[in-house]
């Protein structure tokens, strides 16, 4: 059995109470693009970790050659996003199914988080990123996080949807994440100066 193959093994077995439902923390692309039915929902405080672009995607928004970021909870100060709950019924369904789209790059650990709601705090399954992955980005200079953005083009589409789509999200939900909003105007900015220099 490979190192991989174990790991999800494991993840597999990230607990669930008989009849206990399954909180999930969602702070990307599980905050616009779920892909599984939800009981509820709530704006979730996690404290000890933050949102960053901080792994290189190779494959869904970015290739080896030219790669693109995917967000990651990084240690370190806090991230608002959402709470989901899943039905007890459906707790190990939806657990696999996050295990299938979230852990195959083997780029995240599984981790039991307490987020805050506006009810109460909840036990939530988090995704934080692995520090000693291959593909663990860090903190980058601006620059480089603009130059990645802009070129990253995967299997799932461009890195500047998943930007654009987060941030969209964040502002529907009024919740402010300062960096995300700084970078896409950088994006644009550039995007549009490129495109100015083509014109005749």
């Amino acid at each position: 059995m490979t190192r991989l193959t174990e790991r999800k093994a494991a993840a597999r077995d990230y607990e669930i109470q008989d009849g206990s439902d399954l909180w999930v923390f969602g702070y990307g692309s599980l905050m616009w693009n779920p892909g599984f039915d939800y009981a509820e929902r709530r704006v979730g405080l996690l404290r000890g970790y933050h949102r960053s672009f901080c792994l290189y995607s190779h494959r869904y928004r970015g290739t080896p050659e030219r790669p693109g970021l995917v967000l990651g909870l990084d240690r370190g100060g806090c991230c608002r996003g959402i709470v989901y709950r899943i039905a007890a019924a459906h707790a190990k369904e939806v657990r696999d199914y996050l295990w299938e789209r979230e852990m195959n790059q083997d780029s995240y650990h599984a981790r039991a988080v307490a987020a805050e709601t506006d009810r109460g705090a909840v036990q939530a399954l988090a995704f934080v990123v692995r520090r000693e992955h291959p593909q663990y980005a860090g903190k980058l200079p601006t620059e480089k996080l603009v130059e990645c953005v802009i070129q990253g083009t995967g299997g799932r589409g461009t890195c500047r949807e998943y930007l654009a789509n987060t941030v969209q999200h964040l502002d529907e939900l009024g919740l402010s994440d300062g960096p995300l909003h700084d970078l896409l105007r950088l994006v644009d900015q550039r995007c549009a100066a490129a495109n100015a220099l083509l014109k005749p």
